[in-house]
């Protein structure tokens, strides 16, 4: 039987993840062995961020309503148990972008949570 020899197969898999540190600090960025803990420490640190990335973007927009809801006399608390006394049903991303560029349409839910009590 015929010697078989990986080199190619080795070199591929060692490039590949060589490309994916590049610009990582010290000996990370070519040392295979430190590259390749490197790489899969940053892909879990990757993959955690995904999921804190849309808890942030919910409490940037819960911050945005609740300023905004102040200076028309509401809490942030008041203005969404008032819209769902009112049936309106419009999710937070909505809201905040209403409140950052529309500021009269945000007036008037504002003035529906205030009625619906």
């Amino acid at each position: 039987m015929s010697r078989v020899k990986t080199a190619i197969i080795t070199r591929k898999k060692h490039k590949k993840i060589i490309k994916r540190a590049k610009g990582y600090y010290g000996a990370k960025s070519y040392r295979f062995r430190q590259a390749k803990q490197a790489v899969m420490k940053s892909g879990n640190y990757a993959f955690a961020g995904r999921k804190d990335k849309k808890s942030n973007f919910r409490r940037l927009w819960i911050t945005r309503i609740n300023a905004t809801a102040r200076l028309n006399g509401l809490t942030y608390s008041t203005l969404i148990a008032g819209l769902k006394k009112a049936n309106v049903t419009i999710n937070r991303k909505m809201l905040a972008d209403l409140a950052v560029t529309d500021s009269k349409a945000f007036a008037e839910v504002c003035k529906l949570a205030k009625n619906a009590k």
